[in-house]
């Protein structure tokens, strides 16, 4: 048998981006619940400081495209009459809009443990502000510091929000959110020990190089969001840490197949010229995307990069 039959990479932990989310509306309990039950090593959730100080999961600035109400969190009360404790969500079965303490009150239930939770910090968030309530919510549970803190993650996408982690929660782990290499090397390398980014920017030479910076630094990579099973397969084959994917139910399955036969699988489901199927993973379009998405964290972060 040759080196090449072998191989057999290390299967990549599975992430609920925003839950389960094919099987039930984003960031809500339910969707999270599904993740875990689904066998998932940790989740990912956005969060928002509602106008009452409130940490809330939620993915959008405003309300509008996933619930039955409008407005943007930042100037609406969590509690209250008119209170987003009363919103729901318009996708079925109708949930709630949790709060980051409810999110931790699920991570700390017995046989959650083990679950671990990064936190997609929004650039539009004041680092201050956000830092300092989080610090005070994780506070809140009964031995945080070795129970709960040390399965927290900070996803942070704009060098703006480093130091303020640092000062508020510095026990916290730092990982970088993004869609470009350079972005990554240039501003989070020396802060974050690990780098959560797109998948098809990973896929051309520059990706692949950066993958193998990592690997040799020891920082983790994580890839998003990866809902195809070619994707995942190769994913896995990168060695990545960790996939973070709504299909989790699908992704726990393939794990099992992979674990078997690796090059069975991966003959099974990826081309040969994987690289050459979607245009997503040309060196252009990745470029490109990648910069359109570092515009956005610019403009929504309303400071420029260092």
């Amino acid at each position: 048998m040759t080196t090449t039959e072998k191989f057999q990479p290390p299967m990549p932990e599975c992430w609920g981006h925003r839950g389960a989310s094919a099987a039930f509306p984003e960031n809500t309990l339910a969707s999270f619940e599904q993740a875990i039950r689904d066998g998932s090593e940790g989740l990912e959730s956005d969060v928002h400081v509602t106008a009452d100080d409130v940490l809330v999961m939620f993915h959008d600035i405003t309300l509008d495209r996933t619930t039955n109400s409008q407005g943007e969190i930042a100037y609406l009360p969590y509690f209250g009459d008119d209170g987003i404790e009363h919103v729901r969500t318009s996708e079925q079965p109708a949930q709630q809009i949790p709060t980051f303490e409810q999110l931790c009150g699920l991570l700390m239930k017995e046989g959650n443990r083990n679950v671990r939770l990064c936190i997609d910090i929004k650039p539009n968030n004041d680092p201050d502000r956000l830092f300092r309530l989080m610090k005070e919510t994780v506070q809140k549970f009964p031995d945080y510091e070795r129970e709960l803190a040390p399965r927290l993650m900070l996803g942070l996408w704009h060098p703006k929000f480093l130091l303020p982690a640092k000062k508020y929660v510095p026990t916290l782990f730092r990982l970088h959110i993004g869609a470009s290499v350079s972005d990554a090397r240039n501003y989070f390398w020396d802060d974050c020990n690990a780098f959560s980014m797109c998948f098809p920017i990973l896929v051309n030479s520059e990706g692949q190089k950066f993958l193998q910076e990592a690997k040799a630094a020891n920082k983790d990579v994580m890839v998003w969001t990866v809902n195809r099973i070619d994707e995942m397969v190769e994913a896995t084959r990168w060695g990545v840490k960790a996939i973070l994917t709504d299909r989790t139910d699908v992704l726990q399955s393939l794990r099992k197949e992979m674990q078997q036969d690796f090059l069975a699988t991966e003959k099974k489901y990826v081309s040969p010229f994987f690289g050459w199927t979607n245009f997503r993973y040309y060196t252009p379009t990745a470029w490109a995307y990648g910069h359109f998405c570092s515009q956005k964290v610019i403009e929504r972060a309303g400071v420029r990069m260092p």
